[in-house]
């Protein structure tokens, strides 16, 4: 669902994965712009998989999914991500955020394009 939600906004998905450890896999392969992470995914949280993702790749950029709110590990400070998406996500939100990234990426100042990981199956 959100693999189709990012095509809708125009942006092509290079995997979509469903574990932390295929999470840090596919960024590896494929080298998105953009990384959409869920928190809560087998093998590997989405924490664990964007710090590594962000070990690698300093410049890589990570947005979370989550349906958890007020989790301090998740915020941009703490985790590396960029954004913290609060489900259910609009397309109107991931349009603004996918936007927000490519500015970033265009000013310089970070990577963003998109692997989604996501835990519902």
């Amino acid at each position: 669902m959100l693999a189709d939600l990012v095509r809708s906004c125009g942006h092509e998905v290079v995997a979509v994965v469903h574990s932390g450890l295929d999470a840090i896999r596919a960024y590896r392969q494929q080298k998105p712009d953009v990384v959409l992470m869920d928190f809560a995914m087998a093998r590997l949280n989405g924490l664990t998989a964007c710090r590594n993702i962000l070990s690698d790749d300093p410049d890589g950029c990570v947005l979370f999914l989550s349906g958890l709110s007020e989790r301090a590990e998740l915020t941009p400070q703490s985790s590396g991500a960029q954004a913290v998406l609060q489900k259910p996500i609009t397309r109107a939100r991931l349009e603004e955020a996918l936007q927000e990234a490519a500015l970033r990426r265009d000013s310089g100042m970070k990577k963003p394009g998109a692997v989604s990981a996501d835990s519902s199956g």
